[in-house]
C-alpha cells in the first residue's frame, strides 16, 4: 500500500529545517538564524551569572562571619575556648562548615547547567568549517578589493589610492576586530601555508594583544605568544617564495660516502649563506649524544674581554664531547666533514658542544666568531671560527628558533636537522650578517 502524498510532503518540509554541516558561512540567511541562537546563549549565561553571584554572596557572608569571630571573640583564645559553646562551634565549623564551603558542588552544578543549555543549541551552531570559511571570505574580500588589513581591523573598508588610505564603503553597522579575531584569521591562512595573508593578519594580532597588555580573556583561543610563534614561522617561510635563488636538493658534495645516501639540503639564505640539512642524524644518535653529555653539563659561558663567564643573556648548560670519547661523535664529525669539506678534527675544529636550555632558555644576539683580538677564542691558537655547524637534538612545542637578526629570518627547531653557515668572509673578516640569537624556549626541552 502506498503512503499518502501528504506524508512525503511533510518529510520534505522537515529536511530543510537544519543547516547542512559546515555550510552556515555560505548563506547570510543561515548566519542571521545564528543570531537567534546566540540570544538563547546570552540568556543561559545571564542565568549562570546570577546563580554564581548568589553563590559568591553566600561565601562572602560566611567569610564575614568567620572574620568577625576572629576579630572580636577570639582576641583572647585561651579565655574564649574555656566556653564549651565557643569550642564546639569552632570544631564544628572546621570539621563541617569549611568542608561544605570548599567542596561545594554548587559551582559545578551552575557550570553544568550552562553547558547543558549550550549543548541544546549545539546542532545549530557554526562548526570549524564555518569559521574557516568565514575567515577565507575576509581574505577573499581583502584580495579582490585591495583592502588594507589594519582598516578591516578597525571596521573600515579601505584601500590605498595615491598613497592615501581611502574608504571605499562606510557600513551602517560596524565592529572592530580583537587580537584573537585576527589570530584566528591568520591561523587559517597559516594552516593552508598561505603565508602572504598569515603575516598581515598575525602582525595585527600581535599589535592588538600587546595593546591589551597580553591580558588573558576566557573567550580567547590565542595568546600573544601563540601569535608571535606563528608570525615568526610565517616570516621565515615567505623568504623562500620571494627569492628564486633559494632551493632544495639532495646533496652529496661529490663525496663517495654520500652518493648512495645524500642529505636533503635546503638553502635558507644567501647573505649570509645559511643551509639547513634535514634529518642529518637519527633519533638514536640524538639520544646517545644527550645521554653522554648529561654528566658533563655545566652553566654555559660567554666571552667577556679576555675571559669567559656566565651571563644572563645566555641561559643554558653545556658540555664538550671529544670524538674519541664516543663513537657517535666520531661518526658525526666524519659526516660533517663529508658535507662541508672541512676538517673538523681537533685542533682544526672545536670539540662537539652539547647545549640544553633552561626555563625561558635563550642566547641573545651574538657572533660565533671572535670580534676582539683579546677574545678567549684566540688563546686556542687555532685562528678564528670559520664556520658553525649546529644540530637540533630535540623538538619543542613553541619558541626556541634560531633568529638571524640583520638577515631578518629565523629557523624553527626541527629535531635531527642541522644548520650550517660561514662566520667569516673569504678574506678572513667576520661576516656581520651572521649576527644571530637563540630565541627563548616557550614550551619544550631544547637540546642542540
Amino acid at each position: 500500500m502506498k503512503a499518502p502524498a501528504w506524508v512525503c510532503c511533510s518529510c520534505s518540509l522537515l529536511t530543510v529545517i537544519h543547516v547542512s554541516v559546515g555550510e552556515m558561512y555560505t548563506s547570510l540567511l543561515n548566519t542571521k538564524q545564528a543570531m537567534s541562537v546566540e540570544r538563547k546563549l546570552i540568556d543561559y549565561l545571564g542565568t549562570y551569572i546570577d546563580q554564581e553571584l548568589e553563590r559568591l554572596e553566600d561565601i562572602k557572608r560566611f567569610y564575614a562571619k568567620v572574620s568577625s569571630l576572629h576579630a572580636e571573640l577570639y582576641n583572647s583564645p585561651a579565655t574564649a575556648l574555656t566556653n564549651p559553646l565557643v569550642a564546639f562551634t569552632l570544631i564544628k565549623r572546621l570539621q563541617s562548615e569549611w568542608l561544605h564551603v570548599v567542596y561545594s558542588n554548587e559551582a559545578l552544578e551552575n557550570a553544568q547547567a550552562l553547558r547543558s543549555g549550550y549543548e541544546k543549541e549545539e546542532a545549530d551552531l557554526p562548526n570549524l568549517e564555518d569559521l574557516q570559511g568565514a575567515a577565507k571570505g575576509l581574505m577573499r574580500l581583502q584580495d579582490v578589493y585591495s583592502l588594507q588589513v589594519p582598516g578591516l581591523v578597525r571596521g573600515r573598508f579601505q584601500r590605498v589610492t595615491n598613497g592615501r588610505s581611502v574608504d571605499i564603503h562606510l557600513p551602517a553597522v560596524s565592529v572592530q576586530l580583537s587580537g584573537d579575531d585576527c589570530f584566528l584569521v591568520g591561523k587559517v591562512a597559516y594552516d593552508q601555508e598561505d603565508y602572504y595573508h598569515s603575516v598581515q593578519w598575525l602582525e595585527e594580532s600581535v599589535r592588538l594583544f600587546r595593546g591589551t597588555g597580553s591580558k588573558w580573556s576566557p573567550e580567547n583561543e590565542g595568546t600573544l605568544h601563540d601569535a608571535l610563534d606563528h608570525l615568526a614561522f610565517s616570516h621565515f617561510m615567505p623568504v623562500h617564495f620571494e627569492n628564486p635563488q633559494l632551493f632544495c636538493d639532495n646533496f652529496a658534495n661529490g663525496h663517495p660516502g654520500l652518493l648512495l645516501r645524500p642529505v636533503r639540503r635546503e638553502v635558507l639564505s644567501l647573505r649570509p649563506y645559511v643551509v639547513l640539512y634535514h634529518d642529518f642524524i637519527s633519533d638514536s644518535e640524538s639520544e646517545e649524544i644527550k645521554q653522554h653529555a648529561q654528566l658533563g653539563l655545566r652553566r654555559s659561558v660567554v666571552a667577556t674581554g679576555d675571559k669567559q663567564a656566565t651571563a644572563e643573556y645566555r641561559i643554558s648548560k653545556s658540555a664538550w664531547l671529544k670524538g674519541s670519547a664516543h663513537s657517535t661523535v666520531s661518526r658525526l664529525d666524519q659526516k660533517i666533514s663529508m658535507l662541508t669539506g672541512l676538517n673538523v678534527q681537533h685542533p682544526h675544529g672545536e670539540y662537539l658542544q652539547v647545549v640544553n636550555y633552561g626555563i625561558g632558555g635563550h642566547y641573545e644576539p651574538h657572533f660565533d666568531h671572535a670580534t676582539s683580538p683579546s677574545s678567549p677564542v684566540f688563546k686556542l691558537k687555532t685562528g678564528n671560527r670559520v664556520a658553525t655547524f649546529m644540530i637540533y637534538l630535540s623538538s619543542v612545542e613553541a619558541g626556541g628558533s634560531t633568529a638571524f637578526i640583520y638577515a631578518n629570518f629565523s629557523v624553527p627547531v626541527m629535531k635531527n636537522a642541522a644548520i650550517f653557515w660561514w662566520n667569516l668572509h673569504r678574506n678572513g673578516e667576520g661576516d656581520a650578517d651572521t649576527l644571530h640569537a637563540g630565541c627563548p624556549v616557550l614550551i619544550g626541552d631544547k637540546w642542540g
